[in-house]
C-alpha cells in the first residue's frame, strides 16, 4: 500500500512539471489568446479640433479636482515652490479587454486603471512641475502581443490622440515654461514618436528638461537621433533621454528582448543586436550599479486611492550587458510581477523618490544653464 502510494506521489510531481512546462512553454500562446482582439479594426477618424482644450480629456492638469497625479505618500514632508516647469506624462496601457482594439474615453475600468497607474508613477513627477496627463484612445494590450496589421492601426490612432493633447499642452502653458515629458510603457512609446515628430528640430526641444521614456526599450542607434536626443549620461544632463526595465532575478527577458531585437527602429532600420538603453534610476547615470541603500524610497500603493506609503531600501539597481535594469532578489512591493521576474509594472514605484529627486535636479539645472533665478 505504502509502495503503491509513493507511486502515486510520483505521478502526481510528474504530472506537475509536465504541467509546468507546457505552460511555459505555450504561455505567450495562452496569452495571446486571451487578450488579443478577434475583430475587424474599427476605422476612427481624428478627435474634434479643439478636444483637449476641455478639462474632461485629462487625467490631471492644474484645475482638475481629485487629480491623480497630485498623490503625496504618508509622512510625506512639504516640499519647496515649484518651477514654471510643466510635465506632459502618457500614461501606460490601461485597456486590457479584447472587444476593441482601441479603448473608448469612456471605458470605466480602463480609465480606473488608468488613473491608479496615474497616481503610482505620474505622481512622482508633481514635486517639481505642474503634471498635464491627457486621456486617449489607447491600443488594447493584446496589439502589443501579435504582428496582426491591426496592431499597428490601433497604435496609430492613440498616437494621433497623443499627438492631438500635446499639440494643444504647448497651447495652453506659458510659451517660455520649460518642460519634462515622461512616460511608461505605451505611453513611453508614443513619447518618442512624438519626440520624433513634434519636438525635435523645434523650439520646443529647446525647452526640453529631459525625456523620461520608462519602460519602453530605446536604441541608441536607431530611435536616440531620429529623436533629436542623446542618452543622458549624468544626473545633472538636460536635454536628454532617460529610460529602463526592470527585472528581479534570475531574470528571464527573453520575450522583451527578441522583440526589441526584432523591432523596427525610427530611423526605419532593424534594431538587430543591440542592448537598450539603461538608465540607473538610483544615480541618474548611463549604465552602473547602486546598493540597495541608494534607493530613497519605493511607493507602496495601499487600498486608500489617495494615499501610499514609502519604502526606503527595497531594492539596489545595476544595468547589466544586456541592457537590463536588475534589482537582485526578487522584492515583495505588489502583485503584479511579470513572467520572467519582469517588474515591468513597478519600473517607476520602486524608484519613487530617486525618480522625483532626478527630475529636480534636471530642473535646476536647466533653469541654471537659462539664467532662470533660483527659487
Amino acid at each position: 500500500m505504502a509502495r503503491k502510494f509513493l507511486y502515486l506521489i510520483v505521478v502526481l510531481v510528474v504530472l506537475v512539471i509536465v504541467a509546468l512546462a507546457a505552460l511555459r512553454l505555450w504561455s505567450l500562446e495562452l496569452t495571446r489568446f486571451a487578450f488579443v482582439p478577434r475583430s475587424g479594426f474599427e476605422q476612427k477618424g481624428p478627435l474634434p479640433d479643439g478636444a483637449y482644450k476641455a478639462p474632461g480629456m485629462w487625467f490631471s492638469r492644474p484645475g482638475i479636482a481629485n487629480d491623480p497625479a497630485q498623490l503625496r505618500p504618508q509622512g510625506m514632508k512639504a516640499e519647496g515652490n515649484r518651477s514654471r516647469a510643466v510635465v506632459f506624462f502618457v500614461h501606460p496601457t490601461s485597456y486590457l479587454a479584447r472587444d476593441h482594439w482601441n479603448g473608448s474615453l469612456e471605458d470605466a475600468d480602463a480609465n480606473r486603471r488608468a488613473a491608479s497607474f496615474i497616481r503610482a508613477m505620474g505622481s512622482a513627477f508633481n514635486g517639481a512641475a505642474q503634471v498635464w496627463a491627457p486621456r486617449y484612445r489607447q491600443a488594447t494590450f493584446g496589439a502589443f502581443l501579435t504582428d496582426k496589421p491591426e496592431s499597428a492601426q490601433a497604435l496609430a490612432v492613440a498616437y494621433q490622440d497623443v499627438k492631438a493633447a500635446f499639440a494643444s499642452f504647448l497651447q495652453q502653458v506659458p510659451a517660455d515654461a520649460p518642460i519634462v515629458l515622461a512616460g511608461h510603457s505605451q505611453g513611453s512609446l508614443h513619447l518618442i514618436h512624438l519626440l520624433r515628430d513634434s519636438v525635435k528640430g523645434t523650439p520646443v526641444q529647446q525647452r526640453l528638461i529631459a525625456a523620461y521614456a520608462i519602460g519602453w526599450p530605446i536604441s541608441a542607434r536607431h530611435d536616440l537621433p531620429a529623436m533629436g536626443l542623446p542618452a543622458c549620461a549624468g544626473p545633472e544632463d538636460t536635454g536628454c533621454a532617460i529610460s529602463w526595465e526592470t527585472f528581479a532575478e534570475p531574470a528571464e527577458p527573453a520575450l522583451v528582448l527578441d522583440a526589441f531585437h526584432g523591432r523596427t527602429g525610427l530611423d526605419g532600420q532593424r534594431v538587430g543586436n543591440e542592448a537598450p538603453l539603461c538608465t540607473n534610476p538610483l544615480t541618474g547615470r548611463a549604465g552602473g550599479s547602486a546598493p540597495i541603500g541608494a534607493n530613497l524610497g519605493t511607493l507602496q500603493m495601499d487600498e486608500d486611492p489617495t494615499g501610499g506609503k514609502l519604502i526606503p531600501g527595497a531594492a539596489p539597481a545595476r544595468c547589466d550587458e544586456r541592457g537590463l535594469l536588475l534589482i537582485g532578489d526578487p522584492p515583495s512591493v505588489g502583485p503584479y510581477v511579470l513572467p520572467g521576474n519582469n517588474y515591468h509594472v513597478y519600473d517607476i514605484p520602486l524608484f519613487w523618490v530617486n525618480l522625483r529627486a532626478d527630475v529636480a535636479r534636471r530642473t535646476a539645472a536647466w533653469e541654471k544653464s537659462h539664467s532662470v533665478p533660483a527659487r
